[in-house]
């Protein structure tokens, strides 16, 4: 199944590159959409009942897309994921496609989850590291765990990297109980 929503990100990435669109926009609408669908149980039954019309679906959408002001190119994803019985994969599909438009624009997404909050010269200065060891630009998230105890583990796809006191703390016990 993850093979088939992949094509869905990359089908969707094509137009957002073909016709020049600013994909950040259409991510975050697309994210929006994704959103209200997790939010709203009656919307995903509705949507994924065979027994309601796809003109039914439709006129729903339609609304919702006015409500959301949503772009023609999204609303017309999200009927294709309709009329294709995918938009219950909605939330993967969308987490696919911006890792295809990262990809593209040669951004590299990173998790930094610190023990504190961070400010803006230190959020800059841990992405111009960041951007150095992976020779992409950073789109970084931030998140805070006061259990790290200081440091930071910074995420970057299926890499952790893991500066954290707390880190540190557990590397030294492995060493000291694997010297005994």
């Amino acid at each position: 199944m993850a093979a088939v929503n992949i094509r869905y990100a990359r089908a969707f990435a094509d137009v957002v590159f073909d016709l020049k669109l600013n994909g950040g926009e259409m991510l975050q609408q697309v994210n929006a959409l994704e959103s209200l669908l997790d939010s709203s149980l009656e919307l995903r039954r509705v949507w994924e009942n065979p027994a309601v019309t796809g003109e039914q679906k439709h006129r729903i959408l339609d609304a919702l897309a006015a409500r959301l002001e949503l772009s023609k190119p999204v609303r017309n994803f999200a009927a294709v994921l309709i009329d294709h019985h995918r938009i219950g994969q909605l939330k993967e599909i969308a987490r696919l496609f911006e890792r295809e438009l990262n990809q593209r624009m040669g951004l590299q997404e990173a998790e930094v989850t610190s023990a504190r909050d961070l400010g803006d010269d230190e959020r800059r200065a841990l992405e111009q590291q960041i951007e150095r060891l992976t020779g992409k630009k950073v789109r970084a998230r931030y998140g805070v765990d006061r259990a790290l105890l200081g440091g930071a583990v910074v995420k970057l796809g299926s890499t952790v990297y893991d500066g954290s006191v707390r880190g540190q703390l557990h590397k030294m016990k492995e060493a000291l109980s694997s010297e005994l």
